[in-house]
């Protein structure tokens, strides 16, 4: 992968297609020139948003696939949960363990 440099404010600049040729442009000055590509294709990348992190995983029979804890539901009782961890906040702090219930399916957490 090839970086390039702005000439003009030292951003560093991203290739694009404009009129069916690949260039470099800066997007702090907007800066263009040709790119010298040689034979070498432009991958052009696209972010997908999620529309839902909860990692809760269905299986054909509609039963969750997560793995099950023998933890009592704060809200009916019943002593059996499902569980995930995740990390929820800076890398150097612990992740969070969450719960939900098998039977009633209320979600908590756990922060270690």
């Amino acid at each position: 992968m090839a970086i390039k440099f702005c000439p003009r404010c030292r951003s560093i600049m991203v290739l694009t297609k404009k009129d069916g040729k690949t260039i470099w442009r800066c997007p702090k000055c907007g800066y263009e020139e040709e790119a010298n590509v040689n034979g070498a294709k432009l991958v052009e990348r696209t972010t997908l948003a999620r529309r839902d992190d909860k990692p809760i995983v269905l299986t054909k029979s509609g039963e969750e696939a997560l793995p099950k804890v023998r933890k009592t539901c704060p809200r009916c009782g019943y002593e059996e949960a499902y569980f995930w961890v995740q990390q929820t906040r800076a890398a150097d702090e612990p992740p969070t363990r969450f719960y939900k219930c098998v039977r009633c399916g209320y979600v908590w957490r756990e922060y270690e």
